[in-house]
């Protein structure tokens, strides 16, 4: 049960350009979102190859990085400030709505150097990296400010209130599961206050960790094949 920092859910009044990245277990997609015209263009989705997913952190970061750079083709938009929010669909221990800490890989990636690490500032030095580079690329045309980190989860439930302001729980069936939900922050121990409300992030895809016994009633001998065949055996069964 990990704190977003999320406070509060769309009202519908926002309005602007921005860039989202989604690194996903299987995909890796950058959109270019209009939320004043309902706008949400794809820009690029590719599967992430086997030897980024094992590869060292930075090679996968310089990988969003350089992939960033090719989709900006597709804007016109050089005069604009473009915020840029980031879902990271990997267990992150957050510590600001632009910082998480990565508590561990999940869904095949296996990269050295990640965990233990604020994710947004690796983004942001691959970016650095990309825009230093000597060869031309559009980054350096472009003046993108990483200003929030989420869980794809928290994106999901995010996007629905503009069709409908009830909705107050996201949940994610896909190469990995989890959910979150709107909870009172008297309710939330780890982040100091009480007033208002704060989006939860369950993780509950995690339940079982570990070799605690809490899944030997359940776990069948395909279960167990599966869970020796992983790079992240004992976790995410």
């Amino acid at each position: 049960m990990l704190p977003t920092f999320v406070r509060d859910t769309p009202d519908g009044t926002e309005n602007g350009d921005f860039l989202a990245l989604d690194l996903g277990g299987t995909n890796f997609r950058v959109l270019h979102v209009r939320v004043e015209e309902n706008l949400q263009n794809l820009l690029y989705k590719k599967p992430i190859p086997e030897y980024i997913k094992k590869g060292k952190v930075e090679e996968l970061f310089n990988y969003i990085a350089d992939v960033l750079a090719e989709s900006l083709k597709e804007l016109e938009l050089k005069e604009k400030v473009l915020l840029l929010g980031f879902s990271c669909s990997f267990p992150c221990e957050q510590k600001d709505i632009d910082k998480a800490i990565l508590i561990q890989w999940a869904k095949g990636f296996a990269c050295s150097g990640g965990e233990g690490c604020d994710v947004v500032k690796l983004l942001k030095e691959a970016i650095k990296r990309k825009e230093e580079s000597e060869e031309h690329n559009l980054l350096q045309d472009y003046k993108i400010q990483p200003v929030a980190i989420l869980n794809d989860t928290v994106g999901t439930m995010m996007s629905c209130p503009y069709k409908d302001q009830r909705c107050e729980i996201g949940l994610i069936i896909g190469t990995g599961t989890n959910a979150c939900y709107m909870e009172e922050m008297r309710n939330v121990k780890r982040v100091e206050g009480d007033e208002g409300r704060m989006c939860i992030n369950t993780e509950w895809g995690g339940f079982g960790d570990g070799d605690d016994g809490s899944l030997q009633d359940v776990q069948t001998e395909f279960d167990k094949k599966v869970d020796l065949s992983s790079s992240n055996q004992v976790l995410k069964r």
